[in-house]
């Protein structure tokens, strides 16, 4: 289904992400085909007190610590890789509202490998409608390849609760 785990997320994450997907600041990019399967649920939402209303749901879910998936990361490598991402996401990966940097610390592996490769390539955060998205795009642009990405992907699994 291609659907990550999104129970116990922050409910402003959750609505900012909800809008992007509305606004079509997300899930419009023609290689976003996950993107693209997400933008009609949140197309159905007819007002922001509707979204609101699914976000608060969601952030009340118990978060789980999803199953991995992926194989053949260096978490040592993974660890120096995720060194600037402290600023925003924090070095538990529990994320800072106050940057718009969602928590990484109960995200499924495979949707952060997926979601920093899309970031990469400029299939996200290249909307003008995707500002957070702007800022991300770079700091993804420090991976330099698909080994990287497993790397830091390996260690921020690490920091699952």
């Amino acid at each position: 289904m291609n659907a990550p785990s999104i129970a116990g997320l922050p409910q402003w994450y959750v609505e900012s992400q909800l809008k992007k997907f509305k606004q079509g600041g997300r899930g419009t990019h023609f290689d976003d085909i996950t993107g693209m399967q997400m933008r009609p649920m949140a197309l159905s939402l007819h007002n922001d007190e509707e979204i609101k209303s699914i976000a608060q749901y969601v952030a009340a879910l118990p978060a789980k610590k999803p199953e991995p998936v992926l194989k053949g990361g260096d978490v040592n490598h993974g660890k120096q890789l995720y060194a600037p991402c402290v600023a925003c996401h924090q070095a538990d990966g529990a994320g800072n509202e106050a940057l718009k940097a969602p928590p990484l610390n109960h995200a499924n592996d495979w949707y952060l490998e997926t979601s920093l490769k899309k970031f990469r390539a400029g299939i996200r955060g290249t909307n003008p409608l995707d500002q957070t998205g702007a800022l991300m795009r770079p700091m993804s642009q420090t991976l330099v390849d698909d080994k990287a990405v497993a790397d830091v992907v390996a260690y921020i699994t690490t920091l699952q609760k």
